[in-house]
């Protein structure tokens, strides 16, 4: 399935400037970028120096370059009764809201709880990291048109309102606009100041994959599938009911065949015949580009996370399943101890200097600590000292790496890129286990990755739009983050980039 795109490359002194979705980009070899992705190529001669980065917005609130507003207000009793379901059954109803977004008032908004990871800790404790006594920090999802057809803001009708990752959400602002500038399926993103109940906090709010994202997304996708944090990508069966809870199906007509005879394939076939058919049920190039972004921005909870985080687009026409990128709240080396402290922290100025741990750096405790301007180790322990996802507390000796969980060993090489660049150890996934055992997809992976670390950060693609989210952050958000977090956070995120080769 090829994304929808629009390229546009303009020579400069022996090297391109490629324009994808609206962001320009700088590409030493465009003959690299698949042709099926190239449309009404145009050169001209430019002055790199004048050249400035376009917005991604397809609607006014989308407009990246200013910080947005979004306030709630709803009946008290509906929150209660919503909190209680939750916090009883893990179910997330809707309730009705009033939402007014930056300045204009929509009513009977469909509001509930997003999330899994992230409202794990919910509590009714108000002391607690996150708690129900403080709805501006907890992550939401807002549905304009749930309850009132075609209700929208400039096209805008479902976004997210994500739980932060970091006072700043840098890390994830970034890794979304390197991923639209990758060429892969990406959420638009925004920074707002959040309001419930006059308590103010800064936000990163982002669009809801659906049916509207899909279509805007791909070229055909007849159906889009979520994959849930309670599930993987194993073969349970041809019964549709025995996915419940490991896969949503959130755009196009309801029916699990497609998703369930794409499982049976990845887990079933043998290994000629994975090696010859995989290309006829996966988009096998956007998977190779898939994976190398996410070693490269160091995402610790992708495909291969604890989350399982990610969508399976299918294009009836062809076949085909593209795997699109969910969830990038832990890039650059953001760890969940650090969204915790985040949680908490949201919407405080704070001039001191920040109590919680930067994007680049490791909890106390963990062996083989940077050096001065090196890269951060390559695993963490959690806040018990455990390995992630591993089954000892034992830390490795200086300059070591631990010993994987039984069964993974083949997961320490596909980790090392993300590692050096902030992320942590992965967990397990069948499609990305078989794809870079093979010795013709795992060199596509390869080539992926030396093409991205060129495109996104040897260019100085990434330290730009970092740039750019900070100087937003310091003029428009004063309020809520003081400019010493922002310029800290952004030198942490600098920090897990992938140091050249």
């Amino acid at each position: 399935m090829t994304p929808k795109k629009s390229w546009i490359s303009l020579a400069v002194a022996g090297t391109s400037l490629v324009v994808v979705g609206g962001l320009m980009v700088a590409n030493t070899d465009v003959s690299n970028t698949s042709s099926s992705t190239i449309a009404d190529e145009e050169t001209a001669e430019v002055d790199v120096s004048t050249v400035e980065t376009a917005s991604l917005a397809t609607s006014a609130f989308w407009d990246s370059s200013q910080t947005h507003s979004i306030s709630l207000s709803y009946d008290d009793a509906d929150y209660d009764a919503m909190i209680e379901t939750y916090l009883a059954t893990g179910d997330k109803e809707w309730i009705t809201a009033t939402v007014v977004i930056d300045g204009t008032t929509f009513e009977d908004v469909g509001l509930k709880l997003k999330g899994n990871s992230s409202l794990r800790g919910l509590s009714t404790d108000a002391d607690a990291e996150l708690s129900t006594e403080d709805p501006a920090s907890l992550p939401w999802i807002i549905n304009l048109d749930k309850f009132v057809d075609d209700q929208d803001y400039d096209g805008a009708t479902e976004i997210v309102v994500r739980g932060n990752s970091t006072e700043t959400a840098l890390n994830e602002a970034l890794a979304l606009e390197l991923l639209e500038a990758s060429g892969l399926a990406a959420e638009q993103a925004v920074a707002v100041e959040f309001e419930v109940d006059g308590e103010s906090s800064l936000r990163l709010v982002i669009e809801n994959p659906n049916n509207s994202w899909a279509d805007r997304e791909f070229e055909n996708a007849d159906a889009l599938y979520k994959a849930e944090s309670g599930g993987d990508y194993s073969y349970l069966g041809d019964d549709p009911s025995a996915y419940d809870e490991v896969f949503d199906q959130e755009a196009g007509d309801d029916d699990l065949v497609p998703l369930m005879a794409f499982l049976q394939f990845i887990n079933e076939s043998d290994d000629e015949t994975f090696a010859v058919e995989l290309d006829q049920w996966l988009d096998v190039d956007s998977f190779a580009t898939y994976l190398a972004f996410q070693e490269l921005v160091g995402n610790f909870d992708d495909i291969d996370g604890p989350g399982n985080n990610s969508y399976l687009a299918y294009d009836g026409d062809t076949g085909l399943m593209t795997v699109a990128s969910w969830d990038l709240n832990l890039s650059f080396g953001v760890t969940n101890n650090d969204a915790a402290g985040a949680g908490q922290a949201a919407g405080q100025v704070r001039g001191e200097e920040s109590a919680q741990l930067g994007v680049g750096e490791m909890p106390s405790g963990v062996a083989g600590q940077a050096s001065e301007g090196g890269s951060p180790p390559p695993f963490a322990a959690d806040a018990s000292g455990a390995l992630p996802g591993s089954d000892t507390d034992e830390l490795p000796a200086e300059g070591e790496l631990p010993e994987p969980p039984a069964g993974e060993a083949d997961q320490v090489a596909r980790g090392a890129v993300g590692a050096a660049a902030g992320g942590g150890a992965q967990g397990s996934n069948i499609l990305s286990e078989r794809f870079l055992e093979n010795a013709e997809f795992s060199a596509a992976y390869e080539a992926e990755l030396d093409r991205l670390s060129e495109l996104l950060f040897t260019s100085g693609l990434a330290q730009s739009a970092l740039d750019e989210w900070s100087e937003v952050l310091i003029v428009d958000a004063s309020g809520l983050v003081s400019s010493a977090v922002v310029d800290e956070e952004a030198a942490s995120v600098v920090q897990s980039f992938p140091l050249a080769s």
